[in-house]
């Protein structure tokens, strides 16, 4: 969800300002490469109505940009720095790095890193001769290239949504840009990415701040102007304690993810939104108002509607709680919204999976009763009994218990009566129902709640759903009196 959200922020921010929303693979880092991460992105994307243009993009080819494809020219620009003094081959094994940082911890420094200071005394470009570089670099030594951050320097930068950030140099390590396994680091090919690119601006998660410092550096080193920063609020739990979690939602019953996934290393599925039946302009409405907010009441949004009214200055700076009741409620709203045929065609396939098969003509017609209380489509096959012949009080321990609380001797003639009552209609339309059981109450002295429950239970087999009248016209009067007299039946032989 988290991911999406960016995608999402940065899809709207480019089209209200006629920019470009691009699809970038940052694959570099190949020890985490996770086979069908990339179809999975594209096609979660696509469910979410937000296509990347395609094109060849700082002369490349079409289609996603992937890193992997380019690292020699990232080589390059690494190169380029080493050659201006603001970076520099490291040929330290992983020995060397383990025993300077156990070196620092007995010396008393609680965070090691290999820094402005640390790097005098490590085997690297600035430390050995000239000719030993060469010699090592000829033989093809394993090294990496690593930035030459500036001592006693105060990196300072606007973050639109932050403002102000300032980290002195000190606090920031020397970081690889390029590896030993010939692949850049994440930071190198960003910078590098995003210039070529022409990037505006930056639009990521909060967990990217602290590499934001990092980053400046880099622009300044090369010389380049840098993109405006935003780094967006986390999405918290349920509760506001912690980011949100893929445990989480499985510990509370909610999917974090967009669409089903299965991680193709331990073969363990996470449920997607998707496919739990929520649509798409619904997740996409509720993920924009985490962390941000239009200024007005308006909660129901197009992507359109979004797209105008987005502005990265009413991004909130604190974490937004994820509320999964919320996220139901704009899946309700839209579920609503959609046309009765639409809706139709869903229930008729969903009975059809249970046995049930109903008309087109028919299903519609009880989309309109049932929607009202459906947050997903599946809800509606709670009202399978409008699609079934016979009374739907079976053997259901549940609602024959129900039932017998509920029945009282003394309201079987009142219930003769509106039986009666219901087959002479010349129709069962609600207000004729509605008049023929307030004519029933008042004869009898009775009120609405001594038959209504038992009215539900006979014809609909259950103690919630729509209306009765409603339900009762969609049955027709033959299925309502039948069910009626069969319900009757049964409770009079209890006594």
């Amino acid at each position: 969800m988290g991911g999406v959200r960016t995608a999402l922020y940065n899809y709207l921010f480019a089209r209200k300002h006629g920019g470009t929303f691009l699809l970038r693979i940052e694959d570099t880092d190949q020890a985490r490469f996770v086979p069908g991460a990339e179809e999975y992105i594209r096609e979660a994307l696509a469910w979410c109505g937000m296509k990347p243009d395609e094109g060849p993009w700082d002369g490349g080819p079409d289609g996603p940009y992937r890193q992997s494809e380019r690292k020699h020219l990232y080589r390059e620009y690494a190169e380029k720095l080493v050659q201006e003094d603001k970076a520099y081959y490291a040929f330290d094994t992983s020995e060397d790095l383990d025993a300077m940082r156990e070196r620092l911890k007995a010396a008393g420094v609680a965070a090691p890193a290999y820094n402005a200071v640390t790097r005098e005394h490590m085997k690297n470009s600035l430390t050995l001769p000239a000719t030993e570089t060469q010699e090592r670099l000829a033989r093809d030594d394993e090294h990496v290239i690593r930035l030459k951050v500036p001592r006693n320097a105060e990196v300072r930068f606007e973050d639109v949504i932050r403002g102000w950030v300032t980290v002195h140099s000190s606090n920031i390590d020397d970081k690889v840009l390029y590896k030993s396994d010939g692949m850049p680091t994440y930071h190198l090919a960003n910078i590098v990415d995003d210039h070529l690119m022409r990037i505006t601006h930056v639009i990521r998660g909060e967990e990217w701040l602290p590499s934001a410092p990092l980053h400046v550096l880099l622009y300044e080193a090369f010389g380049w102007e840098r993109p405006a920063f935003a780094h967006l609020p986390l999405i918290l739990k349920p509760d506001g304690n912690g980011k949100l979690s893929k445990r989480d939602g499985d510990r509370l019953g909610f999917p974090v993810f967009p669409l089903d996934w299965q991680d193709p290393t331990s073969g363990e599925r996470s449920s997607g939104y998707r496919e739990r039946g929520y649509y798409p302009e619904a997740f996409v409405n509720m993920l924009a108002l985490l962390g941000w907010n239009p200024g007005t009441e308006q909660e129901i949004m197009s992507m359109a509607e979004l797209t105008g009214l987005f502005d990265l200055e009413r991004v909130h700076k604190g974490g937004a709680k994820f509320d999964p009741e919320k996220a139901k409620w704009f899946n309700q709203q839209y579920l609503r919204t959609r046309p009765d045929s639409e809706l139709g065609a869903e229930l008729q396939k969903g009975l059809e999976g249970i046995g049930v098969r109903t008309s087109l003509e028919k299903a519609t017609a009880a989309v309109s009763v049932l929607k009202e209380r459906a947050t997903f489509p599946e809800d509606m096959l709670e009202g399978v009994y409008l699609f079934t012949k016979g009374s739907p009080l079976g053997n259901n321990e549940e609602v024959l218990a129900e039932l017998k609380k509920r029945w009282k001797p003394e309201v079987a003639d009142a219930l003769e009566a509106f039986i009666a009552k219901v087959d002479g209609l010349p129709s069962v339309q609600p207000p004729h129902l509605e008049e023929a059981l307030n004519a029933v109450l008042q004869e009898f002295g009775l009120k609405l709640g001594q038959i209504m429950p038992l009215y539900r239970l006979f014809v609909a087999g259950r103690m919630q759903g729509p209306g009765m009248f409603d339900v009762s016209a969609l049955l027709g009067k033959e299925e309502v009196v039948s069910r009626l007299r069969a319900g009757l039946d049964r409770c009079l032989a209890w006594g």
